[in-house]
């Protein structure tokens, strides 16, 4: 056997990529410029980015396939060449003023990148870390998190310095190299390979010995259960995203300038709720993780109507949003935990399609009672209200936990009576 590559190098690939690829998130920085330059309507330019979001989502559910078949490393090829030229093609829209091939650079081919590219680093990390399967998806899916942080400053730069098509044409260039670099290092574990003696200590406890394929996992309840929390935990988080500006106005009286700031620093808590949610959930299980996001967001939607004070405001919306991003890190852990990691990546991407229809739903929801009430106190009770079925869900989703658990404790008895009666004979 050769030289076994560093697991915590693969990390730090896989946060390269999902950097890159998390640079959607930066979409609004560009809409101001386009509607200026271009004359293009808001609403124009606002559906590129939610194209981007609903491909991802769908490319994620079928290319799975691709990726099982292949290999994160050529997967991570593709992503780079789908991203980097639907990014660097947006450029080529804008020189000829264009908003439908931008719509078919940035959200087709872009979309489909995001797709690809977020389930292949996520999917491998899983298969280096199986003693630290939430740590794992936390520290990749932190980089998506975070990515607006990062290239958001930078594109208005590049804006102001270059134009518009100019930085779509260098950012793409930057997002190709970055992942196309990310992926040559990024690889399955050997056959044989098991991490250091420790590591293999804390894997027994939360190794599963179900191994379900994509097609047996999707006829399963838990399959379901685990799709509709997901569903609403992001749908509820994308609505206080969509309107969080403007929430902080009338409830808090932020001024349009303190709230644009409680905007940006909501990027942060997107991104740490990721890594420590995950982490977390090493330690005290998925379903305790999931019940307590349901339980935390609860209390929170019900009390942000009351609340005047904006401290007490911007700190509600911050733990919320934290536990928008740990559901995307702790979701991958838990498809583990539930199906085994035979087909992990391919589930992974039948379960991004709750991602996709949350997209759509969480914002267009949120914005009819918004406009059914004239304020978004309705808005607030009712994602709360389904804050209330997604915990119901979490607690049935135990009943399918306690079963797996029975089929592993007759699985080693099996095992054990087996060996007894060998050395009986």
């Amino acid at each position: 056997m050769g030289k076994v590559k560093n697991r915590w190098l693969i990390a730090a690939s896989a946060v390269g990529m999902h950097l890159s690829i998390g640079s959607v998130y930066a979409w609004s920085v560009y809409t101001t410029p386009l509607t200026q330059q271009l004359g293009w309507d808001l609403k124009e330019t606002q559906f590129t980015f939610s194209l981007a979001i609903f491909f991802l989502g769908i490319s994620a559910a079928f290319l799975g396939h691709f990726l099982e078949k292949n290999g994160p490393g050529r997967s991570g090829i593709l992503t780079a060449v789908l991203f980097g030229a639907g990014i660097a093609g947006s450029g080529l829209a804008i020189e000829l003023e264009s908003i439908y091939l931008l719509y078919l650079f940035y959200g087709l081919l872009g979309g489909i990148g995001l797709g690809l590219g977020y389930i292949t680093p996520v999917s491998a990390l899983i298969k280096w870390f199986p003693d630290k399967p939430g740590l794992a998806t936390g520290m990749a899916v932190m980089g998506f998190g975070f990515a607006a942080l990062i290239s958001s400053p930078l594109i208005v730069f590049l804006i102001e310095a270059i134009g518009i098509a100019n930085t779509f044409y260098l950012m793409g260039s930057i997002y190709f190299v970055v992942i196309l670099l990310s992926s040559l290092y990024i690889s399955l574990p050997p056959a044989n390979w098991s991490p250091g003696q420790e590591a293999k200590e804390a894997e027994k406890v939360v190794q599963n010995p179900v191994q379900l394929t994509a097609g047996e996992a999707v006829k399963t309840r838990r399959f379901w259960l685990l799709w509709l929390m997901f569903f609403i935990n992001i749908s509820c988080g994308i609505a206080i995203i969509s309107a969080a500006s403007p929430m902080a106005q009338e409830f808090a009286g932020l001024t349009a300038v303190a709230a644009a700031t409680m905007v940006g620093v909501m990027g942060l808590f997107n991104g740490l709720g990721r890594i420590g949610w995950a982490s977390l959930s090493d330690a005290i299980g998925r379903p305790n993780i999931f019940s307590c996001f349901f339980i935390v967001q609860i209390i929170a939607f019900l009390i942000l109507p009351q609340v005047t004070n904006a401290w007490v405001f911007q700190l509600l919306v911050f733990v919320i949003i934290s536990c928008y991003g740990g559901g995307f890190a702790t979701v991958p852990a838990f498809i583990k935990d539930l199906f085994g990691t035979k087909q992990l990546g391919i589930i992974l991407g039948y379960t991004l399609t709750a991602w996709a229809a949350a997209g759509m739903a969480g914002p267009l929801l949120a914005a009819w009672a918004r406009s059914i009430s004239s304020s978004y106190n309705s808005t607030l009770y009712i994602f709360s209200g389904l804050l209330v079925v997604a915990f119901l869900l979490s607690m049935l989703i135990r009943r399918d936990i306690r079963k797996i658990s029975v089929v592993e404790e007759k699985s080693a008895a099996a095992v054990q009576a087996a060996v007894v009666s060998s050395s009986e004979s």
